[in-house]
């Protein structure tokens, strides 16, 4: 390949820069030739303090990497798989490129006396906003108390280390794990209690539809696995409709004899209905299209209309 200068587009946070230094060094490695700029930029999401519904839920974090990547002040853009919305298709002139290799998926626990979360005791303050985690929190820990908390995990752990608002923090241990903070996590949950969101720990290259070079280059760095696990869950998401204020939990797998299973609930936010499926399939869209549809013959529809709760 001749030298070639890739811009890749992406959030401010450190995460966000974390997680493009882990994409710079892949291509350093397969592309010594290619010289890599990072144009990071702010996006509403991350400047805005209140309900994310009022700027459009989990596209206020991508929007405007996108419209940079469409503009062409960028080649590339790497998103979280979570928080791209699943209830719309990429950006019109784009393509997710690449699904990199799965990381963590668990979500975690971070306490700063080391408790586990079955030993926590009523009462305890639990940061999260994520309606997915309310939702199982009410399920298996009803005694437990989620206080709304927004910001990166970086601000998150600053919050929760000046005491006050919160006892203990649930975030996504990948998220952790990335910015080089994984001693904090007290206890990583199995996936079976606290089934994660669509996505987790899964990284998406994004590029313009109609520059093949860019998208040779982001095609080599795809793990085939991650891409049908993602097929899977975002087709199921896609069908619900889910945003980023439905109490939609999934996890596809890819089983030792290479069939993929998904395992999916929707929950009520008060943890008393709970519709929970679990199949097993060759074809990722099938699979996501087929548990949607026993999700939703269960009554998911019901569940997903409820308007979700202000947070703040």
């Amino acid at each position: 390949m001749a030298a070639h200068r890739l811009r890749i587009g992406t959030r401010n946070s450190p995460m966000a820069l974390a997680q493009v230094e882990r994409v710079r060094a892949m291509l350093a490695d397969r592309y010594p030739e290619v010289t890599v700029d990072v144009v990071a930029m702010s996006t509403s999401g991350d400047r805005w303090h209140g309900d994310l519904a009022a700027l459009g839920g989990k596209g206020a974090f991508t929007k405007e990497v996108d419209a940079s990547l469409l503009a062409g002040d960028v080649d590339l853009v790497v998103h979280c798989v979570k928080d791209v919305p699943g209830d719309r298709p990429a950006p019109a002139g784009t393509i997710m490129a690449a699904y990199l290799a799965r990381d963590d998926v668990r979500d975690c626990l971070v306490h700063p006396g080391g408790l586990r979360i079955d030993h926590l005791p009523a009462g305890t303050r639990i940061g999260t906003s994520a309606v997915r985690r309310v939702a199982q929190l009410a399920l298996h820990w009803p005694h437990l108390v989620p206080v709304a908390i927004r910001g990166n995990a970086n601000s998150r752990l600053a919050k929760l280390d000046a005491g006050g608002a919160y006892d203990a923090l649930l975030l996504a241990a990948s998220g952790l794990q990335r910015i080089g903070q994984a001693a904090r996590i007290t206890e990583a949950i199995d996936v079976d209690t606290m089934v994660p969101a669509v996505g987790s720990g899964t990284l998406v290259l994004q590029c313009r539809d109609d520059d093949s070079h860019t998208r040779e280059i982001a095609a080599s760095l795809a793990d085939p696995k991650t891409m049908r696990e993602t097929a899977a869950e975002r087709t199921m998401l896609h069908i619900l409709q889910g945003t980023c204020h439905s109490p939609i939990a999934a996890l596809a797998r890819t089983e030792r004899d290479g069939l993929l299973s998904l395992r999916a609930r929707v929950i009520s936010l008060d943890g008393k209905t709970v519709l929970d499926v679990h199949q097993r399939a060759t074809d990722p869209t099938a699979l996501g299209a087929s548990v949607a549809a026993a999700l939703l013959r269960q009554g998911a529809r019901d569940l997903l209309d409820v308007p979700a709760p202000t947070t703040e």
